[in-house]
């Protein structure tokens, strides 16, 4: 007793498409990829009355940038620093207490 349709030679083709729905097709896809490229790069670009205002915030961007990845490396060494003096590992400690300064 046969459930299953075991036909392993199955054939696929191409969908006939005739002339003026090929050129509506192209048509399309045409005005879909201008649409996509006109939103896609359109981007207002604001400019700052004062150039001193510009510089002083990515300033402070930066800093902040710097502060957060100084805080990682301070948690990183306390971690490191407490499962140094668990483990009574020298070196360790060393690795420890130098990351902790570096944070």
């Amino acid at each position: 007793m046969k459930i299953f349709n075991n036909n392993t030679n199955k054939e696929t083709g191409k969908l006939p498409m005739r002339g003026k729905v090929r050129k509506g097709y192209r048509t399309y896809c045409a005005l879909v990829m201008a649409l996509t490229l006109a939103v896609g790069m359109a981007a207002p670009a604001y400019a700052a009355g004062d150039p001193l205002s510009v510089i002083n915030n990515l300033s402070d961007f930066i800093f902040g940038l710097i502060r957060a990845v100084g805080m990682i490396l301070l948690g990183f060494g306390i971690v490191q620093v407490g499962l140094s003096l668990k483990s009574h590992d020298p070196s360790q400690r060393a690795n420890g207490f130098l990351t902790l300064a570096g944070g």
